[in-house]
């Protein structure tokens, strides 16, 4: 129980209630990742404690947002390793998760974990942000998107307001340049039919991480031409 005290601190700072049978299921996460990271490239963290600050309890931090605790249906674009949907989905069971990869191999590993876990209402795809924004299916069908992808935000906003309902939200964890990004991204999420809202400064307990969590709030429909094809999104940004 080393990280106990950790993640209970953690869920406190955003009102959750921590309990044993979600510190159990981070652990087993936490072994099955350093495993698999062997063979498929999950993260370049590979100490336990660096996995549990700056993956999980950074994932959790998401949770800033009080309004992604209703039962709300949430798309993870980017996911990776599965963050931040899969920590979100443990000390949230009541989420409907969507977790979104363009690497089958992490598809594979996503799907071991939700088994390994006996996680309910996770789906995983294996595609493109970009394809699947179009797709009558997925599009504006989510009351959240998340994402800790590494794109920048102007990019990341194409990839990720289309998912959302009219009156949804975008939540995008950023690193501590922030400022410069919105300011280039301000055009690309007034065009996909967003409105910044707010950018709550997040700490990671035990750790030095200055990170930030920034809210767009979706106002009207995104206009169809967008997301464009792949490729598209980076080599020709909205500005």
């Amino acid at each position: 129980m080393e990280y106990y005290k950790l993640f209970e601190k953690a869920c406190a700072d955003v009102d959750i209630e921590f309990n044993e049978d979600m510190y159990n299921k981070f652990m087993k996460y936490k072994e099955l990742i350093k495993e698999w990271n062997k063979k498929v490239n999950l993260t370049a963290i590979t100490e336990d404690e660096e996995i549990i600050k700056k993956h999980f309890i950074d994932s959790i931090k998401v949770l800033k947002n009080d309004g992604l605790k209703q039962g709300n249906k949430v798309i993870d674009i980017g996911t990776g390793g599965g963050f931040p949907g899969i920590p979100l989905k443990i000390v949230l069971p009541e989420i409907k998760i969507t977790l979104l990869d363009s690497l089958n191999k992490r598809i594979n590993f996503l799907n071991l974990v939700i088994e390994e876990l006996g996680l309910k209402n996770v789906e995983t795809i294996h595609g493109r942000a970009e394809d699947f924004g179009q797709n009558p299916k997925y599009r504006e069908k989510y009351d959240y998107a998340v994402s800790r992808a590494v794109a920048n935000l102007t990019a990341l906003s194409e990839f990720c307001i289309p998912f959302v309902k009219v009156n949804g939200k975008f939540l995008a964890m950023k690193g501590p340049a922030v400022e410069d990004e919105i300011n280039d991204s301000k055009k690309a999420i007034n065009v996909l039919g967003g409105e910044l809202k707010v950018v709550d400064n997040v700490i990671v307990e035990g750790s030095d991480l200055n990170h930030n969590l920034v809210c767009i709030l979706k106002k009207k429909a995104t206009p169809k031409k967008y997301p464009r094809k792949a490729g598209m999104v980076t080599k020709n940004p909205i500005k």
